[in-house]
């Protein structure tokens, strides 16, 4: 049966003229001087925001920044965001410095069919990441909103006003972004072209284990790289020296293995793809010389920062034979040269097969492959906005922001 979106998005309602509340994510990363440093989240929405002005309405949009502790954190202004949203959309965007409040009714009061204004941080307001039904309602009814828009598809995964309480508000559907994120992850994990391989790198084991188990359910291969790797070298009894590893994984690393053996047997070995050999810093400085040396080699002080040469070459073989490729999470320190190998390799072998369905989620992983000049992320199937909430769909659990929405 192939997969469909189950909610209503903006095509399935009368727009036309209508005033809008629309959840955008536009939580992007600013240099130290306040500037954006990457507008693709901001790129992403502009195809739901042409649809709706196409069709005259108005649009009030509402997005948090960082994680503000009081509306005192100016540096969390969205205005520096609305300002480069005007641009890219070639259509005036007016900031209104604030959340809720007179100003907001005020201003919203004179708004015309084609005018697009943007509140302040949500997160100035504490109401916001407590779900608060008092101020989902202000901002309904302040934004004087005939239908609420959810297009931040970075923000599904949580239960805060502005994607969960605000849809008791008004009536909801999603943006086009957001159903486009749905059905490329979806699609990915529920109906893959074979051989599907996943590749599960990062840091935080706990934080992963729910994919680990569903990827091993779902793909024909799973690799498993970057600080996550440590701790299953660490569990097969090797001194890892002072490598970045979860002392508490072992009973994980215990349950992710025995998933694995039930699902591949005595091919164990074949599908479940961990280093042989990795890269390190003797020094355990990042700044330092990448060595290379099997996991039986290293020794304190030295780190493992990255997947070393024959587990690389293991990894495009494989990937270049599959018909879909998920990867969420890096396979070393990709933020620096030295240590980037695995991650840049890995990426390049997917750019040069363009017949791989490839899909790429995690907030470190997009970042790279849209932050690398060789790519400038182009050459992907789907290179996902979210960060949490790639990694809740592809793991297959729910999406509070998405299953809020009036269903088809």
């Amino acid at each position: 049966m192939a997969v469909t979106f189950p909610y209503r998005t903006v095509k399935d309602v009368d727009v036309r003229g209508k005033r809008i509340l629309l959840r955008a994510d536009y939580n992007v990363p600013l240099r130290d001087d306040g500037s954006i440093a990457d507008d693709y989240r901001l790129v992403a929405s502009l195809p739901t925001l042409r649809y709706l002005l196409e069709r005259g309405a108005g649009i009030v949009i509402i997005a948090h920044l960082g994680r503000p502790k009081s509306a005192q954190d100016t540096k969390y202004s969205l205005a520096p965001v609305a300002k480069r949203l005007a641009k890219l959309l070639d259509h005036p965007v007016r900031f209104i410095g604030e959340t809720v409040g007179d100003r907001v009714a005020q201003l919203t009061r004179s708004m015309k069919p084609g005018d697009i204004v943007m509140l302040e941080n949500l997160r100035f307001q504490t109401a916001e990441k407590e779900n608060d039904a008092k101020f989902a309602q202000q901002l309904a009814k302040q934004s004087r909103a005939e239908l609420f828009v959810q297009d931040g598809f970075g923000v599904v995964h949580r239960s805060h006003a502005s994607t969960v309480a605000i849809t008791q508000c008004l009536p909801a559907v999603a943006g086009l972004l957001v159903e486009q994120e749905y059905l490329a992850i979806k699609r990915a994990t529920d109906e893959p072209n074979r051989p599907l391989t996943a590749i599960l790198g990062g840091a935080k084991i706990h934080d992963k284990m729910p994919l680990a188990r569903k990827f091993i359910q779902i793909a024909d291969n799973v690799v498993i790289g970057g600080a996550l790797a440590n701790n299953f070298i660490k569990y097969d009894g090797y001194d890892i020296g002072d490598s970045l590893v979860d002392e508490a994984a072992d009973q994980l690393v215990r349950q992710i293995l025995a998933d694995a053996q039930h699902r591949y047997g005595d091919k164990l070995a074949d599908h479940l793809i961990l280093p042989s050999d990795v890269a390190v810093s003797k020094s355990g400085e990042l700044k330092g010389e990448r060595v290379e040396c099997g996991p039986d080699a290293v020794r304190a002080p030295a780190k493992i920062y990255d997947i070393g040469e024959q587990t690389i070459r293991l990894v495009e073989r494989v990937v270049a034979s599959s018909g879909t490729v998920i990867w969420n999470g890096t396979l070393g320190m990709a933020e620096t040269v030295n240590f980037s190998r695995g991650s840049a390799r890995l990426a390049l072998t997917l750019a040069k097969n363009p017949q791989i369905v490839s899909v790429i989620g995690g907030g470190d992983t997009a970042n790279f492959v849209r932050g690398w000049d060789a790519l400038k992320g182009g050459s992907f199937s789907h290179v996902s906005t979210g960060g949490g909430a790639s990694l809740a769909l592809m793991a297959g659990e729910d999406l509070p922001g998405i299953s809020a929405l009036m269903r088809r």
